[in-house]
């Protein structure tokens, strides 16, 4: 059974699995990084996934997901998911909401909590194929930011649009 379909069957099992794994590794000193080890930028990213696209299910934290792992393969932006996440600082601009409109970071919903950390654990450990095809930026489909006429749209999934 491949780790997808393992992921599928039995939800509740494999996040507790993805989790201890990913507490139990150590990570990679990350210098001046905000992130100090591999928990951390899986942190980074599943508060992306969760207050970004919680409503949206797997395939909208995957595509979000893939968004932030895109930048952090382009020569455009910083090199760690946290990095990506971080940029712009705590005031606007920043380079996602959730993280400079001055509100609490924490999660709330423990159930959608726990999975955006399964699937950012999926992401870095064993990532699906990118439904993005590449992306590096998203918006909601709700708004029309004048940035994306400059820009090719890759897809829409759930309620955002993709675009690089």
């Amino acid at each position: 059974m491949t780790g997808t379909a393992f992921l599928e069957r039995r939800p509740t099992l494999a996040a507790a699995v993805f989790v201890a794994m990913i507490m139990a590794m150590p990570g990679p000193a990350a210098g001046k990084a905000h992130a100090a080890t591999l928990q951390d930028e899986q942190r980074c990213l599943a508060l992306t996934l969760y207050w970004e696209a919680r409503g949206e299910g797997r395939a909208g934290m995957v595509a979000v997901g893939w968004t932030v792992l895109n930048r952090v393969r382009s020569p455009q932006f910083p090199g760690t998911p946290c990095r990506v996440v971080y940029e712009g600082a705590e005031t606007p601009p920043c380079q996602f909401s959730w993280w400079c409109d001055g509100k609490s970071d924490k999660p709330r919903d423990r159930k959608s909590w726990q999975f955006a950390r399964l699937v950012a654990a999926e992401l870095l450990f064993d990532p699906p194929p990118d439904p993005t095809d590449g992306a590096l930026y998203f918006h909601s489909a709700s708004i029309r930011p004048p940035w994306r006429c400059k820009l090719a749209r890759t897809a829409r999934i759930g309620a955002h649009v993709f675009y690089r």
